[in-house]
């Protein structure tokens, strides 16, 4: 006679050792060194600088839409401080040891990944111009998602006690965090929800019948992957183009620092070359001729780099460029006609003063 399987409570997965959830104890290690050392490079162990978030891979749309697209995943484990990164982990582990063992190590692993994908994409749509983010919320807001996706189908095999505790606690935290965010600045909401919406979708694709009494699969999971597959083609669809690209703003941060650098060398030269004419050591034509090459061709070549680096659309740098390009054709003229003055044995007139950019 053979004796029915019982399942085991919920409760007691809640509380498995780390070593029989390997997946959940690699992401904790994973974001706890990437932290600290993002935080010994700078990045802040109590409020974040946000550039060096950035620069090792926060999501922000410049930098993710001008072709590093990796930074929809990278975002997942760069934190904003020590206490952004330990209610993420606290959630994480207290969530993610259940998950791991009911649904196996990579179906746990594809739908916390898939699902900060999907908010981080959700967040380049809603908020991507305007902000710098990252955090593993968006994922384990998914894993909150597929712990209600899984409750629900296994319902009739959960104790109806512990269905109700854990189901309606899962709701109420997603609910309850869903609202502080819209009511708290500097929250992402938008990852949030979206990794909770992904985490549904990924759990009907990949959740598998936990035991022999579970209920039969049949359609869902060619349903939910069809649903997650059409809403991430509709964020690609109306995923609007960024401010401007990271790449044309770094590109035009260069070109201004290497001008400032070779404004000051120029000025220089130029009032070398002018002092030698008022003690009237040098001919005219000799110092006309020293202007040229080593003033207004300078300046020249100057104007054209700067004007080669002009980004598009509202980058930071644009402003400061474009005064800089000004400046650069006006002392390529100004130079120009010292020049030409000398060599008709004229007086040349004072030369303009330097750029004064920071």
């Amino acid at each position: 006679m053979s004796t029915a399987f019982t399942p085991p409570a919920l409760t007691d997965l809640m509380r498995t050792p780390a070593r029989q959830v390997p997946v959940v104890l690699c992401l904790l290690l994973l974001n706890g060194l990437v932290f600290a050392a993002l935080a010994a490079a700078g990045g802040g162990w109590w409020h974040a600088t946000r550039g060096v978030q950035l620069d090792w891979g926060a999501n922000f749309a410049p930098a993710t839409q001008d072709g590093q697209w990796w930074r929809l995943g990278s975002a997942m484990f760069i934190h904003f401080g020590i206490w952004h990164l330990l209610l993420n982990m606290w959630a994480l582990w207290d969530i993610g040891r259940l998950l791991e063992r009911v649904m196996g190590r990579w179906r746990f692993a594809l739908v916390y990944l898939g699902a900060g994908v999907c908010g981080n994409l959700l967040s380049l749509v809603v908020q991507g111009n305007r902000a710098v983010s990252g955090g593993a919320s968006g994922a384990v807001f998914g894993l909150y998602g597929a712990l209600l996706v899984f409750l629900w189908t296994e319902r009739r095999q959960v104790e109806a006690g512990e269905f109700r505790w854990l189901f309606g606690g899962a709701l109420g935290f997603s609910v309850l965090m869903l609202g502080l965010g819209w009511v708290m600045p500097g929250i992402d909401n938008s990852a949030h929800g979206g990794g909770l919406l992904a985490g549904m979708l990924w759990a009907g694709v990949l959740l598998r019948p936990w035991t022999p009494a579970s209920p039969a699969t049949g359609v869902r999971p060619w349903c939910a992957a069809f649903l997650l597959s059409a809403a991430v083609a509709a964020l690609c669809w109306v995923l609007p183009a960024p401010a401007y690209r990271l790449g044309e703003e770094i590109k035009a941060r260069q070109s201004i620092q290497r001008f400032l650098s070779a404004d000051e060398q120029i000025n220089e030269r130029w009032s070398l070359i002018l002092n030698d004419v008022q003690k009237n050591s040098a001919s005219f034509e000799s110092v006309a001729g020293r202007i040229d090459a080593e003033v207004a061709q300078p300046y020249r070549q100057s104007f054209e780099q700067l004007m080669r680096a002009t980004p598009g659309g509202a980058a930071p740098s644009a402003a400061n460029l474009a005064q800089l390009q000004a400046y650069a054709a006006q002392q390529a003229e100004a130079a120009q006609a010292q020049a030409d003055a000398l060599r008709h044995g004229r007086t040349p007139a004072p030369r303009p003063g330097t750029s004064g950019a920071k």
